[in-house]
C-alpha cells in the first residue's frame, strides 16, 4: 500500500454534507485502489455520521498522515478539531465550527507543504461563515493560495467530456466588460495549458478560447473585446509556446471540445463556462485550482444544509475529486527527473 499516494481529504463545515460525503465516499472501495485517504476532521461529528447513515466503517484516528493504514472499512482521521455536540447539528452553521473547517484547510497545506500528504481533496465550505470565524477570504481557493505564496492561481472545472478554465469568476455580469484585461486572459491560457500538460498528462494539450461576445464579436460589431483584449493575448501565448486557438463564438466551442476537438476551454466568465460545463457533469464535475505548487482539487457544489444529515447527499463529486488528485499526484511523479543512485 506504501506506494499509492496519500490524499488529504478535508472535512468541509462540520455543519453542512461534507461529513456525510465524506462518509460515503471513504466507504467506496475504488478509492482505496487508487490512494489512501486521509481524513482532516472531527473524529465526533464522522461517528455521528457513520450512525446516521448506518454506514460499517470504524473510524481510526491517527497522529500523522503515514499512519493511515488504507483499509477499506476503516477511516483513517487526523482529529483536528473536537466540537461539541452543540455544535455539530446537521444544517446548523456555527461560528465555532467555522473555524473549525478552516483549521483543516489550514493542517492540510501545512502536511503537503512538510512532504507528509501528496495532495488535497476539499468538502464545501461557507464562504459567508469562513468570514464570520474571522478568515478574510472568499473561499478555499484565495486561503489556499495565501498560505502557498501563489499569485496566479485558475479555477477549473473538469469532468470526464469537458473542461473549463475561468478569467474572472465572482463578479457581476455587467462588470465583466470592465474587468477584463488582456492580461487575465493571457495568464489563464498559460497557467491552464501548462497544467494540462502537467496535471492531467496531456503532452499535446489542445486549448481553446471562449469569445466573450455573441459570434465572436462579428468584426466588432458587437463588441471590441475579442480584437482588442483575446486575440493579443492568445498571440501572446502562442509566442510562448502555447498549443491554444480562438476566439470561438461561446455558443458553438463547447461542444466542439465535449466532442474532443479540444482538451479545454477558457471561458471569459463564470456562467459561460460554468453553465455548459455542469449541463454535462452536474454530479460529477471536479473544482481544480491550477498554479498552485500543491496538488488541491475539490467538490464542485456547496454545503446544502438543507439536506445536512438527512442521508440524501450525493459523494459523486467528492469520489471524482479524489480520483483526479490521485491522477495529478502521478502525473507529476512521471514528469519528475529520475533521482541519481
Amino acid at each position: 500500500m506504501s506506494f499509492l499516494p496519500l490524499i488529504g481529504v478535508t472535512m468541509g463545515d462540520p455543519a453542512g454534507i461534507g461529513p456525510e460525503i465524506a462518509v460515503k465516499a471513504l466507504g467506496d472501495g475504488e478509492i482505496y485502489e487508487i490512494c489512501r485517504p486521509v481524513l482532516l476532521g472531527d473524529r465526533a461529528v464522522i461517528s455521528s455520521t457513520v450512525s446516521a447513515i448506518k454506514a460499517r466503517l470504524k473510524i481510526s484516528p491517527v497522529l500523522m498522515p503515514s499512519r493511515a493504514a488504507g483499509i477499506l472499512g476503516t477511516i483513517d482521521i487526523m482529529e483536528i478539531s473536537d466540537l461539541q455536540n452543540d455544535h455539530i447539528v446537521p444544517g446548523r452553521p456555527t461560528v465555532k465550527g467555522g473555524r473549525a473547517m478552516a483549521e483543516y484547510i489550514i493542517r492540510a497545506v501545512e502536511l503537503i507543504r512538510k512532504g507528509e500528504l501528496d495532495a488535497m481533496v476539499t468538502c464545501p465550505i461557507s464562504k459567508a461563515l469562513m468570514h464570520q470565524a474571522g478568515y478574510r477570504f472568499d473561499g478555499h481557493t484565495q486561503l489556499i493560495a495565501h498560505l502557498t505564496d501563489t499569485d496566479d492561481y485558475i479555477m477549473m472545472l473538469a469532468g470526464e467530456r469537458l473542461r473549463v478554465s475561468l478569467v474572472t469568476i465572482h463578479c457581476a455580469l455587467r462588470d465583466i466588460p470592465h474587468i477584463l484585461t488582456e492580461e487575465m486572459v493571457f495568464k489563464t491560457i498559460l497557467v491552464t495549458h501548462r497544467a494540462l500538460k502537467q496535471d492531467f498528462g496531456l503532452g499535446k494539450a489542445r486549448l481553446a478560447v471562449a469569445a466573450l461576445n455573441p459570434h465572436a464579436g462579428e468584426s466588432g460589431l458587437f463588441g471590441s473585446e475579442e480584437e482588442e483584449i483575446i486575440r493579443p493575448a492568445i498571440n501572446r501565448a502562442l509566442d510562448e509556446g502555447c498549443n491554444v486557438a480562438g476566439p470561438f463564438p461561446p455558443d458553438t466551442i463547447f461542444v466542439r471540445t465535449a466532442s474532443g476537438e479540444f482538451d479545454a476551454v477558457v471561458a471569459m466568465y463564470h456562467d459561460q463556462g460554468l453553465i455548459p460545463l455542469k449541463l454535462l457533469h452536474f454530479s460529477d464535475a471536479v473544482n481544480v485550482t491550477l498554479g498552485l505548487p500543491i496538488i488541491r482539487t475539490s467538490v464542485d457544489h456547496g454545503t446544502a444544509y438543507d439536506i445536512a444529515g438527512k442521508g440524501m447527499a450525493d459523494a459523486s463529486s467528492l469520489k471524482e475529486a479524489i480520483r483526479m488528485a490521485a491522477l495529478m499526484v502521478k502525473n507529476r511523479k512521471a514528469q519528475m527527473p529520475p533521482q541519481e543512485p
